[in-house]
C-alpha cells in the first residue's frame, strides 16, 4: 500500500514546516487529490491516522478535497473533463488528450499551532 508512503512524506513535510514555521501542532490538514493521482483515498485515511501517532499532527482532522479530470483535447482545442486517463474526447472522440488537472497530491491548507 503506498498510501502509508505517501503518509510518511506528508508527516515529513509537516516536521520540516514546523522546524521553520515554528509550530508545534498540526490541527487540521487539507489535500486536493486527483481521480488520476493513483491515490486509494480510503487507504489514505487509514494510514494517515496510523502514520501521526504520537506525531505533531496525531488527532489532526484530514479533510480531503477531490478534484475533477479534465484534460485539453487537441483537435478541438478546449477542455474537455474526463472519467479515466485514456478516455475519449466527449464532443468529437479523439484520443489526443493532454490531461491538465486531475494528477495532484498536494497539501492545500493547514491549521497550526
Amino acid at each position: 500500500m503506498h498510501e502509508m508512503a505517501i503518509c510518511e512524506n506528508i508527516l515529513g513535510i509537516l516536521k520540516e514546516q514546523a522546524r521553520s514555521q515554528n509550530y508545534d501542532r498540526v490541527t487540521r490538514i487539507c489535500l486536493e487529490v486527483g481521480p488520476l493521482s493513483g491515490v486509494e483515498i480510503e487507504a489514505l485515511k487509514f494510514g494517515f491516522d496510523v502514520v501521526t501517532r504520537n506525531s505533531l499532527a496525531e488527532g489532526a482532522v484530514l479533510e480531503i478535497k477531490e478534484t475533477d479530470a479534465v484534460a485539453w483535447c487537441m483537435p478541438c482545442g478546449r477542455d474537455v473533463p474526463i472519467g479515466a486517463r485514456y478516455d475519449p474526447c466527449p464532443h468529437c472522440g479523439s484520443h489526443q488528450l493532454q490531461v491538465t488537472c486531475g494528477e495532484e497530491l498536494r497539501i492545500k491548507e493547514l491549521e497550526v499551532n
